[in-house]
């Protein structure tokens, strides 16, 4: 068993670091409780938290500087290192889509506002009536295109420098997003996508041309999402269970959004029909979009399929690949953009937050999607930041191949307790053991002298009632957070936490309270075992008693 969890509710998790974007969220089933039915109750109580939850102590500092120099009483701001972006952000917060007929509604124009200042660097501040916050707020923690909290630290260094410039379009050269580390970042992440190929004689494949890079994973879907919109913009398909914010995102950007949540071949059957009656009544789909696999239930959708629909039909094809992880699978091929969270497994030490769209040269989709993302591209991951993942992407081989037997470990030892009729686990979802997992399985990298494939580090382990899952929560003895691909292993009650408010809308795509999402970490694998094994008879204890 290894050593009791004593990091405090709110805090970061060990080892810690400045920019860590981990939080505890305690080890009680009452915090889950609590943050499912109001977490605007809970956050503001976390002194660290994932940056789109709540902007990181550095850069609430700087902003705080801001609104001392502006000297508007009664003001928020939130702030973005391009022009872009921060008018994105005024566009959202300003809305009609904004007011949802109860507690909020969308800020007048003529009380937000851009100004730019500069310290080390350039940014733009989009300011507010403070009333507001929770509106313009939702920009901020969905799309995800705010500056990162080593800008912030580098231009709070700077802070004596402070001063407001006037806002201006943007500039063509961004070299404090747009240099060297981001050139090895690059390089780097196509030696990744040309490694172990399912089709060694596949051509053309992406070129560091074909990379770009974004603040974080959900801008590396906004920003693709937003450049289509303003070519065609139709209607988009979400294919298969997606994590919250991207469910989110085609909710509130763009005219609508056909949702297929279960990622069955029912749907595939469904999704054809949709398709070609949209077709037939003249309207221009936009996009598909999937994750490979899916977050949280990790089922794999049929991508060979969903190619063929695309091609089909003349919409480009989207695919987040970051919980298989370009070490495990190689589907660029399937892929007419393929998104990743650079946050994740690929940076790896819960210290960055990023990530990348890649466009696939092979496309029929490629010339158009070139041109869009080269007009409308701009640079906004940080040099800091760049610098911090290409040191901690080093070891990126090497921490997958730790993370998968771990991972798999666990799915092994809880799938024998789910088949054990006495067991208080019912069953448990990985892409090894689940059915849709014979689609993953096709595009598995062959195994090298340096590496073999495997099934990732997320899993969901599936409990027989909510008294057991209680007790099986309560007894884990790991930390209680979001994210994965972390040297730590994290426990997140998903269901509970994301759709308390929704159950009967998520349990028709799976999803249950009953079920508690593993991200496995680097822990030593007995040790590890050995924890979900006390959990796991805590649980069957409440299953006995009863």
């Amino acid at each position: 068993m290894s050593a009791k969890i004593t990091t405090q509710f709110g805090e970061a998790v060990p080892p810690a670091p400045r920019h860590s974007v981990t939080v505890h969220m305690g080890s009680g089933w009452d915090t889950v409780e609590k943050y499912g039915a109001d977490s605007a109750s809970v956050v503001p109580h976390f002194k660290n938290a994932y940056p789109r939850m709540k902007p990181h102590r550095d850069i609430a500092h700087l902003a705080e500087a801001v609104l001392e120099r502006v000297r508007i009483a009664d003001a928020g701001c939130f702030l973005f290192s391009s022009l872009q972006s921060a008018k994105e952000c005024v566009e959202y917060s300003t809305s009609n889509r904004r007011d949802n007929g109860a507690d909020k509604r969308p800020v007048s124009p003529e009380q937000i506002a851009i100004r730019a200042f500069f310290a080390k660097d350039l940014f733009y501040a989009v300011i507010f009536p403070l009333n507001q916050r929770s509106v313009v707020a939702g920009f901020w923690s969905t799309p995800g295109a705010g500056v990162s909290s080593r800008f912030a630290e580098a231009n709070l260094g700077r802070l004596h420098q402070l001063k407001e410039v006037p806002v201006t379009e943007e500039v063509a050269s961004r070299p404090s997003f747009d240099g060297s580390f981001h050139r090895v970042l690059r390089e780097r992440i196509v030696s990744y996508l040309q490694r172990a190929p399912l089709d060694p004689l596949q051509q053309p494949r992406p070129s560091v041309e074909d990379v770009y890079f974004y603040p974080t994973g959900m801008a590396s879907i906004y920003k693709p999402h937003t450049y289509m919109l303003k070519c065609y913009p139709g209607t988009s398909v979400l294919f298969g269970m997606a994590f919250m914010n991207t469910v989110t995102a085609f909710e509130e950007f763009g005219p609508g959004y056909k949702f297929f949540g279960l990622g069955s071949e029912e749907d595939l059957n469904d999704l054809e029909a949709f398709l070609q009656e949209e077709r037939n009544q003249g309207r221009k789909v936009q996009a598909i979009w999937a994750e490979f696999p899916a977050n949280p239930l990790l089922v794999t959708p049929n991508i060979t399929k969903l190619r063929e629909l695309a091609d089909k039909h003349d919409v480009v094809l989207g695919i987040d690949d970051t919980i298989g992880s370009w070490a495990n699978i190689d589907i660029t091929a399937m892929a007419d953009i393929l998104v990743t969270s650079m946050t994740k497994s690929f940076n790896g030490y819960a210290d960055v937050i990023a990530g990348s769209a890649i466009l696939n040269p092979a496309s029929p989709k490629y010339r158009e999607l070139k041109t869009l993302f080269d007009r409308y591209y701009v640079p906004e991951l940080y040099i800091d930041d760049a610098e911090a993942i290409e040191r901690n992407s080093r070891d990126y081989l090497s921490r997958t191949a730790k993370l998968n037997t771990n991972a798999s470990t666990l799915v092994q030892y809880l799938r024998s307790c789910a088949e054990d009729p006495e067991s208080a686990v019912h069953s448990v979802h990985y892409p090894s053991v689940n059915p849709s997992g014979i689609y993953y399985k096709r595009f598995m990298r062959p195994a090298t002298a340096e590496f073999t494939s495997g099934y990732g580090c997320l899993f969901s382990v599936e409990l027989d009632d909510m008294a057991a899952t209680q007790a099986f929560y309560d007894n884990l003895n790991v930390h209680k957070g979001v994210h994965l691909g972390a040297p730590f292993t994290l426990a997140f009650a998903y269901t509970m936490c994301t759709y308390k408010k929704r159950l009967s809308w998520a349990a028709k795509y799976g999803l249950r309270p009953t079920q508690i999402r593993i991200a496995a970490g680097l822990e030593d694998t007995e040790t590890l075992l050995e924890d979900f094994k006390i959990a796991v008879e805590a649980a069957n204890k409440c299953k006995r008693a009863e």
